[in-house]
């Protein structure tokens, strides 16, 4: 679909909607925005990947919304009978692959072999989580599949070096950092036990219109027009490549959207454009 020049298109659809595939959604840990006023020395820190969240019961992968994931018999062979938390993951940069691959029903499909399970929680282990941790690593070093991986956990002396680290990772493609206090036991929801830090905000919104480009973008998009499950409207210009400005999102298509903070109007600030988004996250689970 080419955008037509002079043309603006809006169209006004109805309020998100999750589908599960009749599976109810796993109870995961989830977190909420580090803002530099946590005492960093309270928490363990690992790397923020830019995966697929998973749950394995044991038995069976599942995606953060309850969907079954059809991985090979060899990749999760050996692998513990305890519940794990984590991310499916190929590597920086490349979520779309990994959504892609997890989405398919193919255990047969190649790509699986660039896939890992990078894990950094046991949901069922009462435990507080530096001896979530311990036990993890124990259960990894059994399970003797290089599918399986652990996150690394480090601790953090000060802000400074958190800031540092963060830097070390975006400079490297990564998306940033998590934090999970030390002494916090796996409770369903969000929690401040639970922290992530990133040098930017997203969120998800849903196309409603299109701007028509200008200049060099004269007959492609512009802008996309969305708006958020609350009712706020505004545009995302930027972030764009050449082949989804020739044939953007569809109206009525969910997309991840970058920003720095908010306006003194409550719209995001340098809204930028990031992915598609294939599946809305389920809605947070009730304490």
């Amino acid at each position: 679909m080419r955008v037509l020049s002079g043309m603006l298109l809006v169209l006004c659809l109805g309020g998100p909607v999750f589908e599960a595939g009749g599976a109810t959604p796993p109870r995961l840990m989830l977190a909420t925005a580090y803002h530099g006023h946590a005492e960093v020395q309270a928490y363990l820190v690992s790397e923020k990947l830019d995966g697929v969240r998973g749950r394995w019961d044991g038995q069976v992968l599942w995606t953060r919304g309850g969907e079954r994931i059809h991985a090979p018999a060899w990749f999760t062979r050996g692998w513990p009978t305890t519940p794990l938390d984590g991310e499916l993951w190929i590597g920086h940069g490349r979520f779309d692959e990994a959504s892609a691959l997890v989405r398919t029903d193919d255990p047969d499909d190649p790509r699986w072999q660039a896939m890992h399970f990078m894990v950094f929680d046991l949901p069922g282990d009462s435990a507080a989580f530096a001896s979530r941790v311990s036990h993890l690593q124990a259960l990894i070093g059994a399970a003797g599949n290089p599918q399986l991986r652990m996150i690394e956990q480090r601790r953090v002396t000060s802000a400074a070096a958190l800031d540092a680290w963060l830097q070390q990772v975006v400079d490297a493609g990564g998306e940033g950092l998590m934090l999970h206090r030390r002494d916090a036991h796996y409770v369903a929801g969000r929690s401040d036990a639970l922290l992530k830090y990133k040098p930017f905000d997203d969120a998800e919104a849903r196309v409603v219109g299109y701007a028509p480009g200008q200049g060099k973008f004269a007959g492609l998009l512009g802008a996309l027009l969305v708006e958020t499950a609350d009712g706020r409207r505004f545009r995302l210009g930027s972030g764009f490549s050449d082949a989804e400005r020739t044939t953007p999102p569809p109206v009525g298509t969910w997309v991840t959207y970058r920003y720095n903070g908010l306006t003194s109007r409550g719209l995001p600030r340098f809204a930028r454009f990031l992915r598609v988004r294939d599946v809305l996250p389920p809605p947070d689970p009730v304490r």
